[in-house]
């Protein structure tokens, strides 16, 4: 693409971001659980600032949306092809969207042995209570929903196994359902350099292959189970995550756990979650419809 295909280009998703409602807020939260402060882009519904929503204090829903690996909060917000996804979805559900920081490698985990990674903490309770205090939602499990791609997909569904009291629905686009590295399809270079980060964050790995019991999906089927939250999660047929989503699928079956599945054509790229993506949050809207905090309803 020359420079001025390029500008021509950039103005139209410019324009096009701009003729949406939907506005974003980039907010800092405070961590006293790792003792700084990290990120959080939120995408407000048009909706938010109309007179009727603000005359009534109306709240709104939320989606939790976390990162992957190696990214930060702004990915989804320009890593997509369609720089306008966030915005079109929060606009079409009348829904907060909210994308925090999980550092490169997190995995969204509370790591026993490096103080300034708690994720989990991070995410389940200093975030939710940030963006509770900051805007108007809708303070209760029943209009709180949680997703992510890659590191973010396993993240959502470790931190809602954990914390099902909080959250309506959890989902996972390309998840990180098993942290044996062993079991990914990638250059051997790079399962190393994330098995030494896995090390690193939870210790040494227990023999077999499920070095990780309690950290990693497959190994939490029968608390899915218990739980009983609404789950959706999909990957692409080519993404070298396949076997640890079909695995985890299984054992969800085999367990009789009421979930949503899907494999689809695709990789481990945008391409693939800019699709997926919509999907998941009409699965998320049903749910919230179900418990009465849906607000599609809602005029200027």
């Amino acid at each position: 693409m020359n420079l001025k295909r390029f500008f021509v280009w950039f103005s139209l998703q410019a324009l096009a971001v701009m003729a949406l409602g939907a506005k974003v807020d980039t907010l800092d939260v405070p961590s006293a659980a790792m003792k700084r402060t990290l990120r959080a882009a939120i995408v407000l519904p048009e909706q938010y600032e109309s007179k009727k929503a603000r005359k009534t204090a109306r709240v709104f829903p939320v989606l939790y949306l976390l990162h992957g690996g190696s990214g930060s909060f702004r990915d989804w917000l320009t890593k997509t092809p369609d720089k306008t996804l966030l915005h079109r979805l929060a606009d079409q559900y009348n829904l907060i969207i909210v994308t925090p920081d999980g550092d490169p490698t997190s995995y969204y985990f509370d790591s026993p042995l490096v103080a300034t990674s708690q994720f989990e903490t991070f995410v389940s309770s200093e975030l939710i209570e940030k963006i509770d205090n900051t805007y108007r939602t809708v303070r209760d499990r029943k209009g709180r929903v949680i997703a992510g791609l890659s590191m973010g997909g396993h993240g959502a569904m470790f931190i809602s196994s954990r914390h099902p009291e909080l959250y309506a629905a959890a989902g996972s686009m390309s998840g990180v359902m098993n942290i044996n590295t062993a079991t990914w399809k990638v250059p051997a270079e790079f399962a190393r350099s994330r098995a030494e980060n896995f090390a690193k964050l939870l210790g040494p790995p227990k023999e077999g292959d499920t070095p990780y019991p309690g950290y990693t999906m497959v190994t939490l089927a029968d608390r899915l189970k218990a739980n009983n939250l609404p789950l959706i999660f999909d990957i692409g047929v080519d993404d070298f995550l396949i076997e640890g989503n079909r695995e985890l699928h299984r054992r969800l079956v085999e367990n009789k756990t009421s979930h949503d599945y899907t494999e689809r054509p695709g990789a481990h790229t945008w391409e693939y979650w800019e699709n997926a993506l919509p999907y998941q949050v009409l699965f998320f809207s049903k749910i919230l419809k179900a418990n009465g905090v849906f607000v599609s309803e809602i005029n200027q």
